[in-house]
């Protein structure tokens, strides 16, 4: 705990078996209360390396449901644990878990609710072995919604998040997709709300273990954050509702 709040790492799993030890030993359970794995229905054994590491909440989707699912699955269950900091750490050890303290204090601290562990503040991105085309896009998509969402963000494509309770309470999460836009229409939920959200530069790593969608998901998603900014726009803007924006 910090300052008597209570915080857990939720880790969206899938085919993890070779980067969970690495990611899960690199935790700072001084300050961490609580870990929950949740496997979308890995073809490895996620699962059983999560049991043998001691982690006591494992969920197991018994089907593969998607990123967004999982992300979903994974709040929840630190909801019903009663968190009050949930920080989302992907296990494939892209990300390292040593910025944990430093996310959760500024939260803990009351400073902001939302923190981002950010690739592009910095060269982390570039020196960890980002593709190069990924790195473009990542620029060249972060200043298109800039621009229509009004934001100042370095990037809003991290998948290192931090977030106070509040802000998972307040947000209907659940109308967000169950694929990888997940990611992106959350922050729109966020930024859609007036909230400020910090970011600390984030070192990554890109090897063959590491998860990465692949060329043609990567345009898939980037094709929806171009929608996501757009119905963005437009509903702050010009009142043309957009469903994920809309907490009834």
């Amino acid at each position: 705990m910090i300052n008597n709040q209570k915080i857990v790492v939720v880790l969206p799993a899938y085919n993890a078996e070779k980067t969970l030890e690495k990611t899960f030993n690199e935790i700072p359970f001084d300050i961490v209360d609580e870990v929950i794995l949740v496997d979308d229905h890995s073809t490895d054994r996620t699962t059983d390396f999560a049991r043998k590491l001691g982690i006591k909440n494992i969920l197991r989707h018994k089907q593969n449901k998607g990123y967004g699912a999982n992300q979903k699955s994974c709040y929840n269950a630190a909801l019903e644990l009663n968190a009050d900091i949930v920080i989302m750490l992907h296990p494939d050890y892209q990300y390292t878990p040593k910025l944990i303290h430093s996310m959760a204090f500024l939260i803990a601290n009351d400073v902001y609710k939302v923190v981002l562990g950010s690739r592009i503040l910095g060269k982390g991105a570039l020196n960890g072995g980002m593709p190069l085309y990924k790195y473009v896009a990542n620029r060249w998509l972060t200043l298109f919604q800039n621009i229509l969402m009004n934001q100042k963000l370095a990037e809003y494509h991290t998948g290192y998040r931090a977030f106070s309770k509040s802000i998972l309470q307040k947000i209907n999460f659940e109308k967000n997709s169950d694929d990888f836009i997940f990611d992106n229409q959350l922050l729109a939920q966020i930024c859609m709300m007036n909230y400020e959200i910090a970011e600390i530069t984030c070192p990554t790593k890109y090897f063959e273990e590491a998860s990465s969608i692949n060329f043609s998901r990567s345009v898939k998603y980037g094709i929806g954050v171009i929608e996501v900014s757009i119905r963005y726009f437009l509903h702050r803007n010009f009142k043309v509702k957009s469903l994920i924006f809309l907490n009834d």
